[in-house]
């Protein structure tokens, strides 16, 4: 059973936050318990001051102790002060409500973070991937889970590029996890492709996830949060982890899709804030594909990306970014590089075809960032000078074709089915 409520109309304030996680985290479920919470960073938007107290006030009453982890994947980790603004926890507050409690990232650079759990066979690999691949996959993740009863996931959710709706067991599974089921199930959705996944509940890497938690041994329980753009909270959902990501993700596809009646020749999105590398702002690509009319140009905008990637970049310069086919003509010359590089790179530069050496994108990717116009040319993608780029001047221009978006790379931009692809 799910506890919990949701709309498109209505916020949901503090006050019925706590009443909605009284009744959906019982007593008997956290009492006398050890209690690790897994928590999103900074590039995911939610109201986590609030929820956080919220949830330390009702788990600390009853539990023996309660931590808080980061579910980094392989995000730069935060430094304490960083988690602490996060969760808008001031010092005092550490030393006193919070004082019987840890702040962990997922320490995913170090090989002794993991224990393997679990094998998911190759038989079973080919029934969920409906026979892209055969191959046993070893199942690991973040060996301080054993020192917990409970694994409380606390999380926002939004269409994703890898798995269709992001919150539920992805916060294990890359949240905690690592090794080559992160890698293979990054690479699989790559193979079906963003275009193909994003925005959907049913999806074989979803399924993956589900089947690598039953080797878990751990109880998991999930609060699943709907967030506006702004940050208000529009739902949550209290319960056990399919029931409360799946109310959520219901909600998600209402709110987060916004649909258009036609594609766009030039698609301007300015990346949210949060996103300063492009391994994250690469988002605004995920969001904005769909929408961008054949032969068209996206642009990722925003001089505050200053990189490509803070764990991943050396490999992502040494392959640039390129279509799918690109990769898949030639795997054996890739085995070095990681597959979740791979994943990203094809995300990034959309999908398209490559024949006979020849590259063909459907799309145009062009960045206006801070990194340098060199380094997009080595990575195989377009530049502008972000200082060139006027906003405005790319409003209120849809019936001719440009679509602007600010804040771009959680909504994610559809045609609507059956819709004209003419300008005025």
């Amino acid at each position: 059973m799910v506890f919990g409520t949701g709309s498109r109309e209505k916020d949901i304030q503090e006050d019925e936050v706590r009443a909605i996680l009284r009744e959906g985290i019982p007593a008997r479920l956290i009492k006398g318990k050890r209690i690790l919470v897994l928590t999103p960073d900074a590039t995911r938007t939610a109201p986590l001051p609030m929820m956080i107290r919220s949830v330390h006030d009702i788990l600390n009453r009853y539990a023996a102790r309660v931590d808080y982890m980061i579910s980094l994947g392989t995000h730069r980790p935060l430094k304490e002060g960083e988690i602490l603004d996060l969760y808008g926890i001031t010092q005092r507050d550490k030393n006193t409500v919070f004082s019987k409690s840890d702040f962990f990232n997922h320490r995913w650079q170090s090989p002794d973070t993991f224990r393997r759990i679990g094998q998911l066979s190759a038989q079973e690999i080919e029934r969920i991937t409906g026979g892209l691949f055969r191959e046993a996959i070893d199942v690991t993740i973040n060996r301080a889970i054993f020192d917990y009863d409970l694994v409380l996931i606390l999380g926002p959710v939004f269409p994703h590029e890898v798995v269709g709706f992001s919150g539920g067991y992805k916060y294990l599974f890359p949240g905690i996890s690592g090794g080559q089921f992160l890698h293979f199930f990054h690479w699989l959705g790559a193979v079906i492709t963003c275009m193909n996944i994003i925005g959907k509940k049913r999806t074989p890497i979803r399924e993956l996830l589900s089947r690598a938690a039953q080797f878990v041994p751990v109880k998991i329980y999930c609060i699943s949060m709907v967030v506006t753009a702004d940050n208000r909270l529009a739902g949550l959902y209290a319960g056990e982890t399919d029931e409360s990501w799946e109310a959520a993700a219901d909600l998600s596809s209402q709110l987060h899709i916004v649909y258009k009646t036609r594609p766009f020749n030039l698609v301007v999105g300015r990346a949210a804030d949060m996103y300063e590398e492009l391994w994250t702002a690469g988002k605004v690509m995920y969001k904005l594909e769909p929408v961008v009319a054949e032969d068209g140009t996206l642009i990722i905008y925003g001089k505050h990306v200053k990189q490509i990637s803070y764990t991943w970049g050396k490999q992502i310069e040494d392959v640039g970014y390129h279509v799918r086919d690109y990769f898949l003509s030639r795997m054996d010359s890739f085995r070095h590089i990681p597959k979740a590089v791979l994943a990203h790179s094809t995300h990034v530069k959309g999908v398209g075809t490559y024949e006979n050496g020849r590259e063909e994108p459907r799309i145009q990717v062009v960045l206006a960032t801070s990194i340098p116009e060199r380094l997009c040319r080595k990575i195989n993608l377009g530049y502008l000078t972000p200082g060139d780029i006027d906003p405005d001047s790319y409003k209120n221009r849809e019936h001719e074709g440009v679509l602007y978006v600010d804040n771009a790379g959680e909504m994610l931009y559809r045609i609507e089915e059956g819709a004209g692809h003419t300008f005025e």
